[in-house]
This record gives C-alpha cells, sequence and structure tokens, in this order.
C-alpha cells in the first residue's frame, strides 16, 4: 500500500509522527507498523527518524505490505462490489464472519483469503462490521488497515439498511425504537432491554404484512450487540425463526433478518457508493404471494 501527502502551511514544521495521527488519521497499530516494517519517503529520500519536522511543500509517502495472518481456503463467495480499498460480499446464512477458535476455516474472512490468494492480490482482510451467524447480507471489507480506520470513526459513516420478518403487525406504520441494551448475564451471548444497558435506537418502517407476520425495513441508528432480535423480542414482535429471542421457527429455520442496502462516502474518491444484495431464498419464500405490500411491487428488486 502507498500513501502519499504533500504538506500543506497548517501543518508546516509538524514531526512525521504528529502527520501521522492528524491529517492522514492513521490508527496508532497501523503508525506502528509503517514505522517499523515500512518506508517512509520524504521528497523521494528515505527517512527513519519518526520526529523529523517536515516542510510545507514537502512530498510525504509511506509504504507498507498489507496482507492477512488467515489461511486462504476455496469457499463460495458472493462479491456485490470491489475497487482498490473495498470488497463487499454477500453473506450467506450458517457462516461467521471471524473465527472463533483457532482450527476454525469456514469462516467469511477465510473465504475472502482464498478469493484474494486466486486473483494474486495481497490485501488485507478488514471486516468494517459483523452479521450474526444466521444473519444474512452485505459485510463490507476494507482491503488495508487505514480505511478500516477511517470507517469506523463513528457509526453514521455507513448508512445500513436491513430487511426483517417480524411475528405479528405492528401497530404504527413505522417508528423509531428507543430501548437501551445490555447483557443478559443468566444466558450465554444473551442480550435484553434494561435501564442500566448502553443506548439503542431502531427506526423502521412496515414494507408489507400479512395476518402471521411482518415485513420491516430497518435503519440502526446504533449498532448493538443482536440490536434488531432484542428490540422487536422486547416489543412483543420477535422475528420469525429466532429461538433465542422468541420467535416461533415453524416457518424459517434461523432468524428472518438480511442485510440489505448500505450507502457511504467513499473516503479515497469521496464518491458515493451504493450496494444492494438479493434475499435469500428462504426469506424470499416468506415474502412472497401470501403477503401485501404497501409499496410499489418492485420494492425488493428482483
Amino acid at each position: 500500500m502507498r500513501l502519499s501527502y504533500t504538506v500543506d502551511a497548517a501543518h508546516d514544521s509538524r514531526a512525521i509522527r504528529q502527520l501521522a495521527m492528524s491529517p492522514l488519521r492513521l490508527s496508532a497499530k497501523l503508525w506502528k507498523h509503517i514505522k517499523w516494517n515500512g518506508t517512509i519517503l520524504v521528497n523521494g529520500k528515505a527517512v527513519r527518524n519518526a520526529r523529523l519536522r517536515v516542510r510545507a511543500g514537502d512530498a510525504l509517502t509511506m509504504i507498507w505490505q498489507e496482507g492477512s495472518p488467515v489461511v486462504p481456503v476455496d469457499l463460495p463467495l458472493d462479491v456485490l462490489y470491489e475497487d482498490e480499498a473495498f470488497l463487499i460480499v454477500n453473506k450467506p446464512a450458517a457462516m461467521i464472519v471471524h473465527p472463533t477458535h483457532r482450527e476454525a476455516r469456514d469462516t467469511l474472512v477465510h473465504a475472502v483469503a482464498g478469493y484474494f490468494r486466486s486473483r494474486g492480490e495481497a490485501a488485507g482482510i478488514h471486516p468494517l462490521y459483523r452479521l450474526d451467524r444466521d444473519t444474512t447480507g452485505i459485510v463490507i471489507l476494507a482491503k488495508s488497515a487505514r480505511i478500516q480506520h477511517a470507517m469506523t470513526q463513528c457509526h453514521g459513516q455507513i448508512y445500513r439498511e436491513y430487511l426483517a420478518l417480524v411475528t405479528g403487525q405492528l401497530n404504527r406504520e413505522k417508528g423509531r425504537i428507543d430501548m437501551p441494551i445490555g447483557r443478559d448475564t443468566s444466558k450465554a451471548n444473551h442480550w435484553q432491554v434494561r435501564a442500566d444497558g448502553k443506548r439503542a435506537l431502531t427506526e423502521y418502517k412496515v414494507m408489507a404484512s400479512c395476518p402471521a407476520y411482518s415485513l420491516l425495513k430497518i435503519h440502526l441508528l446504533t449498532g448493538r450487540t443482536h440490536q434488531i432480535r432484542v428490540h422487536f423480542s422486547a416489543l412483543g414482535h420477535p422475528l420469525l425463526g429466532d429461538a433465542a429471542y422468541g420467535g416461533p421457527r415453524d416457518a424459517i429455520a434461523r432468524q428472518a433478518l438480511h442485510a440489505w442496502r448500505v450507502r457511504f462516502r467513499h473516503p479515497l474518491t469521496g464518491k458515493e457508493i451504493q450496494v444492494q444484495a438479493p434475499v435469500s431464498q428462504d426469506m424470499r419464500r416468506l415474502i412472497g404471494p401470501n403477503i401485501v405490500s404497501r409499496e410499489t411491487p418492485s420494492f425488493l428488486y428482483w
């Protein structure tokens, strides 16, 4: 990877290590990697002194090798978008994003490592967020730690929409859920609405419904663990298939949740990137002719 920057008047006489934090906004981890394992050039000449002060107009270049310690595995990968900074994929159900033990070889990052190996590409693998094992849909991966750091400074930098099938019919066609979420200490890997939890905000809109369940479009304003599942369970409308939070499993064998659309501003080009992931067959079957759409028939774009 190569990062080039021409020192402006506002940063005249700053040390290189100061520029790494601002305006370059490198994470502390990446800066250490560059300092000890990469190459730093000032006006084309290599320097080793991170305290060296540069002047306005100087050309600063940092070069480092990106890579990943993940073992490459040849697994199917549904690529939705790719450029020099990002790989965006459609994750299937029954796949976790990161390995939970050293012997794991069937995770999303293993599949991505296999994809990069098949293309002869030396890239980092940095998921910007996680989806639960049985949640399908869009996962954005940065190809460098620098891009990951730039994109994860605040939750709102990536606008994400989900589709969910919840039991019953909601009283309101759209709304905002503002309920704090904390760990349920009585169950492993389980969360609940509780007064001493962290604030959690979820926006929703009813897109279609039938007597037994409703299709919702959901936007997260915060990113708490299991936020969608916990919030709708607390409202008395758990997700179909989500037995952990009270949802029935007769119609679908997993939580009916799909990371549907994302939108963000590209940190290198400034261009707005929009990506949509097709809905998996098990959810699509339930959104079929028995559910009445409140929007145009093409609202799912398939």
